[in-house]
Parts: structure tokens; sequence; C-alpha cells
């Protein structure tokens, strides 16, 4: 496939070349760290919706589920596409910062970027004011996989846009049922159970957790 964005690719990656140590060694560091970072992320918010209401740590254990089922994605497309790495097949590119990837290890989609916007948006739709920090993070990624040589822009923009198109469809089907899960097992009497979903919103001594569905008489 040729998307006619090599001028781009070609441009960012003379950036790179001509940027100073540092921010090269931050570029080639951020590339991977920031799949640790989205990591931190995933984890924090489900330890601060397991007080919260049932469907807002429904949602948080749906985060790290749709990245997934978004790599997943990402891996077919690939096999399908089969679009070779730019550092191998643009003539006249400067040499990529990270080493590029072997033969079959193909360009269309980013993965790195998929996985960015997939986790970006559900964490966000946990909780929209996070948005301001995911969004940027994601965007920042994208531009570290073309920056360091190993993607054209194409690459990471479909990546973007596949993660959060997978995002939104894994978590608008799988919350009822998530709500549903979290609120049994939140009535669980097992320990380790009720530590994994929390005890919700509203444990007082005598009195029925908020989230408690009643049966109609």
């Amino acid at each position: 496939m040729d998307f006619q964005d090599r001028w781009l690719y070609l441009d960012i990656t003379g950036q790179a070349r001509d940027a100073p140590g540092w921010l090269r060694h931050t570029a080639e560091a951020w590339t991977e760290g920031g799949l640790l970072l989205f990591g931190v992320l995933f984890v924090t918010a489900w330890w601060r919706t397991r007080r919260g209401d049932p469907r807002a740590f429904a949602i948080a254990a749906l985060a790290p589920v749709a990245t997934a089922v978004a790599y997943v994605c990402s891996e077919l497309l690939k096999s399908v596409i089969t679009e070779e790495r730019p550092c191998r097949a643009v003539a006249g590119a400067a040499r990529s910062l990270a080493e590029c990837p072997p033969h079959g290890d193909w360009s269309f989609p980013s993965n790195h970027a998929t996985i960015a916007g997939a986790a970006a948006l559900s964490l966000a739709l946990v909780r929209r004011a996070v948005l301001w920090l995911t969004a940027p993070l994601a965007l920042l990624m994208a531009y570290s996989r073309v920056f360091v040589g190993v993607h054209y822009p194409h690459d990471v923009a479909a990546g973007l846009l596949l993660g959060a198109l997978v995002a939104v469809l894994v978590v608008r089907l799988g919350t009822g049922a998530s709500t549903r899960l979290t609120v049994a097992v939140r009535g669980s009497s097992a320990p380790v159970a009720r530590w994994l979903t929390g005890p919700g919103p509203d444990t007082a001594p005598g009195r029925a957790p908020a989230y408690q569905v009643h049966p109609r008489p």
C-alpha cells in the first residue's frame, strides 16, 4: 500500500536526525515506556472506582479488555495489508532511532497507536475529565512512532482511530453485563472477590448498598 505520505515521514525523521541527543533518547524511551504509563492509569482507574458506582467500576474493568481487543484487531489488519516498514522501504530516509522491525512485522496500522487510542478513550469513558491527560499522551505516543522511524504517519493515524472505535464498541456492548457482574461480586462473601471489585459506595452497617437491585413485588 502507498498512501503518498512518504514526504511527511521524511520530514519528521529528518527532524529526529537533527534533534538534540536528549530529545532523541527521550523519544526512544517514551515510544515503549508510554505503554507502561497507560498500564498505571488502568490500575489507578480500577482502584479509584472500587468504592464508587458499579457502572464506573465496570467500565474501568473493561478498559484494558477493550485495549486488548483493539490490539488483536490491529494485528489481524497487519496480516491482511502487509505494508512494509518505512525504515526499510523509504529510500533516502534517515536511519531510524529505534531498531527497524524485521520483515514480516508489518507497518499498517501501528499497534502502539492502536493501544494508545483505545486506552485513552476507554479511560475517558470511566471519567471524562482524564481526557485532557490521556488524549495528549496517545497523540504523543503516535507521533513518537513516526519520530523514531518505524511507522508512516498514516499508520499511527489509523491506529488511533481503530483503537478509539474498538474501545467505544467494546465498552458499549460490555457495560451492562459487566455492571451486573460487579453488583453480584460485591455481594459475595468471598474476601478476594470483594477486594477485587471493592465494597461499593455505601457499606454502612445495616444499610443495603446504594447499587443493590431489589426485586419487584
